[in-house]
């Protein structure tokens, strides 16, 4: 390392308390040091971390302004064609979800349980739920592992004990699964990527073309048999589910288990469309999410290095590592200090954000009607398989 690298070091050590968003210097590459830019480079083929320091000296003027207005004002320009949008589960919940949801841990295991709890359902870890005296009889190992996969293949029940306590009687789309169609309907929606496991942008209308579930669905399910693989819809998973029985497949008669990923399954094939849609997108809009589940929240930096972002979220997430800015990369979400020219950050309400969105782009009554007189929220008793609808 050389002589100068060390003395920038040294510096931004003893000015600032670490390395704050605000204050640091990133470190200039491939001038002095051929050594760090190599390897910078070499990180970044490798492990797909976005930018190295020297592809951002030009601070290009993206956006007007770093806030929704100078997204608003991007998208007006008519230089969006392709806007890819990322959602977790707080597009799907309530306020009172998310308390429930900000007692876990989050990792996959909450990403598939959310669903159970935007019903308002408690915890069914805690020993004051009845379910879990319930669940309890089946001696499991841990809670989490009714979730894991090959536990599932030897012992179903657990699981579909736990589904015919939580599973939701209806699934009504949010403004911001609308919002999301809307921009379908307007011809700007490349991709919608969601963590989700309801279908609710299904439901909300979304053409399936238009998703790329990274966590599976419960849209369908499907025989464990490797040799048979028979799929099934929802209308039929639910009937058996409520009926209290284990889904078995009709003509092999293995077990059947909703498409939602589990622990120890690889991702959905779809998932792949990632290396085709990211290098296109000229918008990254993000719903909901605490971007901390891999490695759907690196997909962040697989847009152009241009490319502007939005995060419509309760609270900042997705923020950039100081660790990588340490050695030359943009990764992450970096909403202060000099180096922002690209990522804008909304705090508050998804569908409050959805609402203002759609109202400074003159959307409102657009969005208003869909949401009016659209999909009508789902019941599980009547579901029809494959597609709702199209735009």
């Amino acid at each position: 390392m050389s002589k100068d690298l060390s003395l920038t070091t040294k510096d931004k050590t003893t000015k600032g308390k670490g390395c704050s968003n605000d204050n640091h210097q990133r470190l200039s590459a491939g001038v002095e040091d051929k050594e760090m830019d190599n390897l910078r480079k070499w990180f970044s083929d490798k492990l797909a971390l976005g930018l190295g320091n020297k592809d951002l000296m030009e601070k290009p003027k993206v956006l007007h302004t770093l806030d929704l207005d100078g997204i608003v004002d991007y998208i007006k320009s008519g230089n969006v064609k392709n806007i890819i949008t990322m959602a977790g589960a707080g597009i799907s919940t309530c306020n009172h979800n998310r308390v429930i949801l900000g007692k876990y841990k989050l990792t996959g295991f909450v990403i598939w349980l959310f669903i159970f709890t935007a019903a308002g359902i408690p915890d069914f870890r805690s020993p004051s739920s009845g379910l879990y005296s319930k669940l309890c009889g089946f001696d499991l190992p841990y809670p989490e592992a009714i979730f894991e996969i090959e536990y599932f293949r030897k012992h179903p029940e657990p699981f579909f004990a736990m589904a015919k306590e939580l599973y939701p009687k209806t699934f009504e789309p949010t403004p911001c699964h609308y919002f999301l169609r809307l921009l379908n309907k307007k011809g700007l929606l490349l991709r919608h990527y969601t963590q989700n496991v309801d279908a609710l942008e299904r439901v909300a209308g979304i053409p399936a073309e238009k998703l790329v579930e990274a966590h599976g669905t419960l849209h369908t399910s499907r025989c464990i048999n490797p040799e048979c693989r028979e799929e099934y819809d929802r209308k039929w998973m639910t009937e058996k589910i409520l009926a209290d029985v284990v889904p078995r497949c009709e003509k092999c008669k293995a077990v059947v288990k909703p498409d939602a990923v589990f622990f120890g399954e690889p991702l959905p094939e779809r998932f792949r469309l990632v290396e085709e849609d990211f290098p296109n997108c000229d918008l990254l809009i993000i719903l909901g999410t605490s971007l901390v589940v891999q490695p759907f929240a690196s997909l962040v930096d697989r847009v152009p290095p241009r490319c502007p972002r939005l995060l419509i979220n309760h609270e900042e997430a997705g923020n950039e590592d100081p660790v990588m800015v340490v050695l030359g990369f943009s990764c992450g979400l970096q909403f202060h200090g000099a180096d922002n020219f690209r990522d804008v950050a909304w705090l508050g309400d998804c569908d409050e954000g959805c609402y203002l969105f759609a109202e400074k782009l003159g959307w409102k009554d657009d969005l208003k009607s869909l949401i009016e007189n659209g999909c009508q929220s789902e019941a599980i008793p009547t579901v029809e398989s494959g597609a709702t609808g199209s735009t």
